[in-house]
């Protein structure tokens, strides 16, 4: 109850918060941890009044926290799932008074206010955690159901975190009353900014990207709502939890379209950010409600918790005892280092590209280009990993695939996504912080459409899984050119065209030459569904499809001669290998040997055309 008490009293902390931002009174008390040199401020003075409630409410959950740490310790030392996050809350709390000081320092600077309010919901989350699972039991036997449910929600609660910070960069840009209408802005959906030399662009971006991001996340919290009915009828906690985030998010977004209508009227201001702690806290315990539902639910022994039904290789099975080295590479294995490495070779030449038209210096590139590369690292790996839990029933129906640390049971499907989870968590965290929100948000956006739209929804349902869900391979170089520029522009979507429509002839002609594996696993993809004819076919029109976009690239991107003569020369190589996989589609022997062909070329075609992006851009650009 304590930790319950902890949760309520923080997001009266927020709400205060909000008050103190909206009556300017953030420097009521300009010194700190006294106010005006005493401990009670002078009677008179109203904004010192709000800031030094603000405080003392602050210190009183300080105590709280202390004191929940205190029972997790003295009741619940051998429990570390509550022990460790108690602690852990203890070092956050901490951590969130020296913002406090700071902000006061900065004189309430944007970052420092941004900083504070993430924090703030961070260790809100983490109290959220500590009490939910406070009403499980506390030693959990068994494996339990699929966290398939788990991980919309979970995608649903960081979607709705981002948000948060989405605004607050709003506020820190004091760009909330760019647009004075609402829902368009300036009476249009897509409002073209001044030149950026007058100083409001940023602010139009700011506000735009806010708004469009809140339609993102009202989607997923809808869908997440639609899931919970569909799925967890057996569950009706969560059902009532998704359901009500989905009522009070549009309602959120009407008392942000009145914070504008009213030129942020204070209770606007107060209400709006109050009931985005009030959704974030409810899509947090929606996230851990649903892993706990899953983990404590009773399923058969044979059943098995993979994406599509039932078979072989539940999570009732127990993992081989590994060496500590065999381990760490088994964890390794389950990111696919391999795919990793062509998904940042997409991203570089973005950034490339992206500073021909932003001078920058070539220390400040290289710190933004080792935050991207690392942070998109353990993006696709958090992406993987989840992919790999809920393919593993089909993974050890597939030769290729049989040899994967799940079916091969040297990781368990638990530890598995939990892994993936915290992966992804880290990787937009870090990205947020050290590169910018633009690009933490498109990451994620990366991460949720490999794993809900092409693992979940398309990959056992459809022959087009693929061309769909390989948007969520296409991201990559549209995170690169965000991650320079916080924005996304016409080029950075020329990319992105650039690898979606090279994605399909890419897999379709590795499925031609796995099509047994695909076949056992009763998996559509387009060669088990349509056979080799049709397949070669529908490679060789994305082929032509591909070469045009590289060549529109050329003009709309005004890239050079390096570029124009590889997307000339590679562009007809992958062509004629299309060619000849069409030319011998009905010769089961010959297609499978130009499918290999073609296969191999494609990741060279790639590789070549984006380091030739890279190449021309360096030649035209103004890193310094």
């Amino acid at each position: 109850m304590l930790a319950l008490a902890t949760v309520v009293m923080t997001v009266l902390l927020v709400t205060i918060g909000v008050v103190v931002r909206a009556t300017d009174s953030g420097m009521g008390c300009p010194d700190w941890p006294l106010c005006h040199g005493q401990v009670i401020p002078p009677l008179d003075d109203a904004k010192a009044w709000i800031e030094w409630v603000h405080r003392t409410v602050a210190a009183i959950i300080g105590f709280m926290i202390l004191g929940v740490a205190f029972l997790a310790w003295k009741d619940h030392r051998h429990q570390r799932s509550i022990l460790i996050p108690s602690i852990a809350a203890v070092l956050l709390v901490g951590f969130q008074a020296w913002l406090g000081r700071e902000t006061v320092r900065l004189n309430n600077s944007g970052e420092s206010v941004t900083a504070h309010l993430a924090a703030a919901m961070a260790l809100l989350g983490l109290l959220v955690y500590v009490t939910v699972r406070a009403f499980y039991p506390a030693r959990i036997e068994g494996r339990g159901g699929s966290q398939r449910f788990t991980l919309l929600a979970a995608f649903s609660a960081i979607a709705t975190y981002a948000l948060l910070l989405f605004g607050s960069h709003v506020t820190a840009q004091n760009a909330a009353l760019v647009f004075t209408d609402w829902p368009l802005m300036n009476g249009v959906l897509i409002p073209i900014g001044p030149d950026t030399d007058t100083g409001v662009r940023p602010l139009y971006e700011a506000h735009a990207l806010h708004r469009y991001v809140a339609v993102v996340v009202g989607l997923i919290t809808w869908a997440t709502a639609w899931a919970a009915w569909r799925t967890q009828r057996d569950h009706p906690a969560l059902v009532r939890l998704a359901l009500l985030i989905a009522v009070l998010f549009p309602i959120q977004a009407l008392i942000g379209g009145l914070q504008v209508l009213t030129q942020l009227a204070e209770w606007t201001q107060t209400l709006h950010l109050a009931l985005g702690a009030v959704i974030w806290t409810l899509a947090a315990s929606l996230a851990v409600a649903a892993y706990y539902e899953a983990r404590t639910a009773t399923v058969p022994a044979a059943s098995v918790v993979g994406a599509g039904g039932t078979g072989r290789g539940g999570d009732d099975e127990e993992t081989t005892p590994r060496t500590r080295g065999e381990t760490v590479r088994a964890y390794v294995a389950l990111t696919k280092p391999r795919i990793i490495e062509l998904l940042l070779v997409t991203t570089v030449p973005a950034m490339v590209l992206a500073t021909r038209d932003i001078p920058m210096s070539l220390p400040e590139w290289l710190r933004l280009a080792f935050w991207t590369l690392l942070c998109g690292t353990l993006a696709a790996g958090s992406a993987n990993a989840i992919n790999q839990y809920l393919d593993r029933d089909i993974d050890l129906l597939m030769s290729r695939t049989r040899k994967r640390p799940l079916p091969a049971h040297n990781v368990t499907p638990e530890n598995a996504v939990v892994f993936g989870i915290a992966l992804g968590v880290i990787s937009i965290s870090l990205m947020a912080y050290f590169v910018n929100l633009v690009a933490a948000f498109l990451t994620l956006l990366a991460i949720a459409f490999y794993v809900v739209v092409y693992t979940i929804m398309l990959k056992r349902s459809t022959p087009q899984n693929i061309v769909i869900g390989g948007a969520a391979g296409a991201l990559p170089p549209v995170i690169g050119w965000a991650a320079i520029t916080g924005g996304v522009e016409v080029p950075a979507l020329l990319l992105f065209a650039l690898v979606f429509y090279w994605t399909p002839p890419h897999f379709w002609a590795l499925a031609l030459r796995i099509r047994k594996d695909y076949e056992a696993a009763r998996v559509p993809m387009l060669p088990v569904v349509k056979g080799v004819p049709e397949t070669a076919r529908q490679i060789a029109l994305y082929t032509l499809l591909l070469v045009a976009i590289s060549l529109v690239f050329f003009a709309v991107a005004r890239m050079g001669a390096i570029y124009l003569g590889a997307a000339v020369v590679l562009g007809a190589i992958f062509l004629w290998r299309a060619y000849g996989l069409l030319r011998q589609s009905g010769s089961p022997e010959g297609s499978l040997t130009q499918a290999v062909r073609l296969y191999k070329f494609s990741i060279s075609y790639l590789t070549l055309l984006f380091v030739a992006v890279a190449v021309d851009s360096l030649v035209l650009g103004r890193l310094t």
